[in-house]
């Protein structure tokens, strides 16, 4: 009977040391995930919230965030809009006085994300490594702009991001009248305007907006 109970205690402490090692391994995982990185747009037509894909493009997203943390993008315009086809915004003031920007990025398109609805790209020129802190949101599958091949008229357009909440907001800018100002096509009649992009958590709440009651 002695022989039992010290099986029994061995298979029970094996079982303790199993349990034990799962819930330091869960803790540790826990303690090691990445937290979502976020950037909130508050506009004149409302606010969206986009989540980026830091693993998917390094140094897109590090470029973008170092723009969100300078204010850089904050009082800019959508200044170009199409219906069904995208946004585009980041880069110009009301005026059409075009921003000064740091040093273009590297092209990484190819990192198998797809130019979406609701997914955040570069934008750029026919140079395919031009990008600097311009930036378009899809109202489309627009599958003509995905990565096809390494040659300058396939590489496409990068992917890093998509739109988590606030679709609907990116979707009306999408229905604004637009018309030809300068050498700029495409451009709002009324201008849309950026009031401002920030990092913020995953925890963050949007604030209800508060509309004033009218007088009697």
């Amino acid at each position: 009977m002695k022989v039992q109970s010290n099986s029994m205690k061995s298979i029970f402490s094996f079982f303790s040391a199993i349990c034990l090692f799962t819930a330091l391994s869960g803790n540790l995982q826990a303690a090691t995930t990445t937290p979502s990185t976020l950037v909130e747009f508050q506009t004149s037509q409302g606010n969206f919230t986009v989540e980026l894909y830091p693993e998917k493009a390094p140094k897109t997203v590090a470029n973008f965030v170092q723009y969100v943390k300078d204010g850089f993008y904050d009082n800019t315009i959508f200044h170009r809009v199409i219906n069904r086809f995208m946004i585009q915004g980041g880069g110009f003031e009301r005026d059409l006085s075009e921003k000064s920007t740091r040093a273009p990025i590297i092209n990484e398109a190819n990192n198998g994300l797809l130019n979406e609805i609701g997914t955040l790209a570069m934008a750029r020129t026919a140079d395919p490594d031009s990008a600097t802190a311009q930036f378009f949101v899809n109202l489309g599958n627009n599958q003509f702009l995905n990565y096809t091949g390494p040659d300058a008229e396939s590489i496409g357009y990068c992917v890093f991001g998509k739109v988590t909440s606030g679709l609907e907001v990116v979707q009306k800018i999408g229905l604004s009248a637009t018309g030809n100002m300068g050498r700029h096509s495409d451009v709002p009649i009324k201008p849309i305007t950026i009031k401002s992009a920030k990092l913020i958590s995953a925890e963050t709440k949007a604030e209800p907006e508060v509309k004033a009651e009218p007088k009697r």
